[in-house]
């Protein structure tokens, strides 16, 4: 099973969007894929109607039974979507009071990897959705994934984020621990907009290493299709959005033509 973790330490540039969408474009092309949402906020579970502040089969029982040495398996806490080949491990915000609870010491910050090796039999990839906050359950995000995407909204703001996933990547590098490889993914473009068009340009200045070569565009559609409850790539894989993930997927899955292309574009 592939493990990829969507974060940066900045609310509202595109993780939740991209993991729906990634997770629905792998579903519908027969990958067994499971969604985790790591945020207290639930995003990603009321994008699939399912209440964080109800929630009872959710990510925060992990936890508790990693504290408690139950053996309840990871199997028992994931819900299916009405997509086939598509499900969830949801939030509950009771996971906001992790950090207080707990201490990443005493193996607190491996409760997600050892709960994905559990279920490595019966999923193909694992896509996390992360809170914005490091803390306890950002790290165990890390700690599980093979590679992050950070995704990046186009606008001055948003790089200060991505000044601070950068550096608490450098930390984990500096413990002795192994840090993810990560793609920078620019979010929200408007061509239209000088703070879009001269973001992107010093992100290709600045990050051009682990910069993707494409953007995901502003699309009133992934507005849309969150309030249907329906990833946009499944609901309406044509559209500009859907297509700008499915070249992104491509990329992912296929690494060497991504360093291909973008061999091409700095050319």
């Amino acid at each position: 099973m592939k493990v990829w973790a969507v974060a940066n330490q900045k609310g509202g540039v595109g993780k939740t969007t991209s993991v729906v969408n990634l997770g629905g474009l792998l579903a519908s092309r027969g990958y067994r894929t499971l969604l985790l949402d790591m945020d207290p906020h639930g995003s990603m579970s009321s994008y699939f109607k399912l209440d964080p502040d109800i929630t009872e089969d959710s990510l925060y029982r992990l936890f508790q039974v990693r504290q408690s040495r139950l053996a309840v398996h990871p199997k028992e806490i994931v819900h299916p979507t009405r997509f086939e080949n598509l499900a969830l491990l949801p939030a509950s915000t009771a996971m906001a009071t992790l950090d207080r609870q707990l201490s990443i010491a005493d193996g607190m910050g491996l409760v997600i990897a050892r709960a994905l090796k559990l279920l490595t039999p019966d999923y193909d990839f694992a896509l996390i959705d992360c809170p914005p906050q490091l803390g306890v359950l950002m790290v165990n995000a890390l700690a599980a994934c093979e590679h992050l995407i950070i995704p990046v909204q186009t606008e001055f703001l948003a790089v200060k984020g991505l000044e601070r996933m950068l550096r608490t990547l450098d930390m984990i590098g500096r413990s002795g621990h192994p840090a993810p490889e990560y793609t920078i993914l620019p979010t929200m473009f408007d061509r239209r907009t000088r703070a879009s068009t001269s973001t992107l340009q010093s992100l290709r200045e600045c990050h051009a290493t682990n910069l993707w070569r494409a953007v995901i565009p502003v699309d009133t559609q992934f507005r849309e299709a969150s309030r249907m409850g329906i990833p946009l790539t499944i609901r309406s894989p044509n559209d500009r959005g859907s297509l700008a993930y499915g070249e992104l997927l491509d990329d992912l899955l296929h690494p060497a033509t991504q360093e291909h292309l973008s061999a091409i574009g700095g050319a």
